[in-house]
C-alpha cells in the first residue's frame, strides 16, 4: 500500500506518517494511536508493547487477522494440564496457600501435576476445568469460602457482557472472582455481585488467565427466602408474563 493510500485512510498528510514511520515523532497524539489500532485492528497494547518486527509471519497473520493477544487472551498463552491413567483431564485445586505459586507456575507442568486432583462427575467432556477457592463476600449470594469449579477461556472474547469468572492477575495481585466484560479497547471490566464493592478496571496485560464459572460447593447452607423476597418474585414473574403479551410495555406492567 502507498504511503498516500494509507495516509488517506489514517486521515494524515503524507508528511506526517513518513514522520511517524521514521521515528521522528516521539509523541504521537492518542488520536493516532487509535487511528493506527481501528485501522490495522491491533490493540493500542499490543502496538506499545509488542516489537512487531520480532514476530514470526504466522503470529503476525494471527493478529491482522484480529487475533490479538491482549483482547483474546489465549493466543501466546500455554496452559498446563495433568491427566490421569487413561488420559483424561484431571480437575486441579489450587489452595489458598498454592496461590503465590499458581502465579509463577500455572504454565510449568511439573507445579500443575504438584496440585491436588480430582475426578468431578457431570463435567462437559470437552474443555479444561480447574477448581478456585473463593474468599470475601463481594460476590454474595454465592458465600464467602466457596470452592468455584471453572473452565479455561482460550477466547477472551467469547466471553458475554457479565460473565462470572475467576480472573487471575499478574504481579502482586490476586485471584479475583468477579463478573467479567471485555472491552474491545483492551481492558477488562469487573464487577462484584455485592453492591457495596465498586466495579472497577484492568489492563487485558495484566491478566494471566480468565476461567468461566460452572459451578461452586460450599459448607455453607443456604438461607430460606424471605416471605417478602418471595412475594417480590412472585411479582416480577407477573410483570414478566404481562410484557409478553400483546402491545403491552414494561411501563402497563408496573
Amino acid at each position: 500500500m502507498s504511503q498516500e493510500a494509507l495516509a488517506a485512510e489514517l486521515g494524515l498528510t503524507r508528511a506526517k506518517l513518513a514522520a511517524i514511520e521514521a521515528g521522528n515523532t516521539k509523541s504521537p497524539q492518542p488520536e493516532d494511536y487509535l487511528n493506527f489500532s481501528e485501522f490495522f485492528k491491533i490493540s493500542i497494547d499490543t502496538l506499545l508493547k509488542i516489537n512487531l518486527s520480532t514476530l514470526g509471519e504466522i503470529k503476525l497473520r494471527e493478529l491482522e487477522a484480529g487475533n490479538d493477544v491482549y483482547i483474546r487472551g489465549g493466543n501466546l498463552r500455554v496452559l498446563a494440564i495433568s491427566v490421569d491413567s487413561s488420559n483424561n483431564e484431571n480437575v486441579e485445586y489450587v489452595p489458598v496457600k498454592a496461590k503465590a505459586g499458581y502465579m509463577a507456575g500455572y504454565n510449568d507442568p511439573e507445579f500443575i501435576a504438584s496440585l491436588p486432583k480430582y475426578s468431578l462427575p457431570n463435567l462437559p467432556t470437552q474443555g479444561t476445568f480447574r477448581i478456585f477457592p473463593s474468599t470475601g463476600d463481594s460476590m454474595l449470594p454465592v458465600p464467602e469460602n466457596s470452592d468455584i469449579i471453572a473452565q479455561y477461556v482460550e477466547d477472551w472474547t467469547a466471553i458475554k457482557p457479565d460473565t462470572p469468572c475467576i480472573v487471575i492477575l499478574k504481579g502482586q495481585q490476586d485471584f479475583v472472582f468477579k463478573m467479567v466484560t471485555v472491552n474491545k479497547k483492551g481492558t477488562i471490566l469487573l464487577k462484584s455481585l455485592n453492591s457495596m464493592y465498586e466495579p472497577y478496571s484492568v489492563d487485558a496485560s495484566d491478566v494471566m488467565e480468565i476461567w468461566r464459572f460452572y459451578a461452586y460447593t460450599s459448607k455453607e447452607f443456604p438461607e430460606a427466602r424471605s416471605e417478602m423476597t418471595t412475594v417480590l418474585t412472585a411479582i416480577r414473574n407477573l410483570e414478566e408474563k404481562i410484557e409478553q403479551l400483546p402491545g403491552k410495555s414494561k411501563e402497563d406492567a408496573k
